[in-house]
């Protein structure tokens, strides 16, 4: 059961590695979308190797915050919607790992997200398409592992608020909690 937003969320380093592994792997599945847009820019694939090397093992540290920034910074610099989307989940991905412990239901962006901004591109990608969001999310839910699942049911039900990937957020949470 979820916590109330007053307490504190045990996270050990292991839980961290592996919502940051998921985050990682749904960012990865967009990242070509950024490339193709950007294709001299490395800052959102810096973000995810970032947050892959924390997830194997590596340290917590200045390199994810950094790259997280970079990346955030060139989803602004994109000429399309979709690659802006792609470069915020690799964003997301390296923000993972940051997930922090109080019990409030906005943390659930920092394990959802860069699936969310991933089904987003996806979405816009093909002109908007809500059913290729669907999918995405579908996938991204059958590839959360146990441990995902458990440290996301720690915490309250994702927020309401925030546009589209905020709706994606909700219905990838509503999925893996059931």
């Amino acid at each position: 059961m979820a916590a109330e937003a007053s307490e504190i969320v045990i996270l050990s380093k292991q839980d961290l590695r592996a919502v940051t592994a998921f985050a990682a792997a749904c960012a990865e599945e967009v990242l070509e979308m950024f490339e193709a847009d950007q294709p001299d820019d490395p800052r959102p694939r810096e973000a995810i190797d970032a947050a892959w090397d924390f997830a194997r093992g590596g340290e917590r540290g200045k390199r994810l915050r950094d790259t997280a920034w970079a990346a955030l910074k060139a989803a602004k610099s994109t000429d399309t919607a979709a690659a802006g989307e792609a470069a915020r989940a690799a964003m997301s991905a390296a923000g993972a790992a940051y997930l922090h412990p109080l019990a409030k239901a906005t943390q659930v962006k920092h394990i959802l997200g860069a699936a969310a901004h991933a089904a987003g591109a996806a979405e816009l990608a093909i002109g908007a398409d809500r059913t290729v969001g669907a999918a995405h999310l579908a996938q991204a839910a059958r590839h959360a592992t146990p441990a995902v699942v458990d440290v996301l049911t720690r915490f309250p039900a994702a927020p309401g608020g925030g546009g589209r990937v905020g709706e994606l957020i909700r219905t990838l949470d509503a999925a893996l909690r059931r």
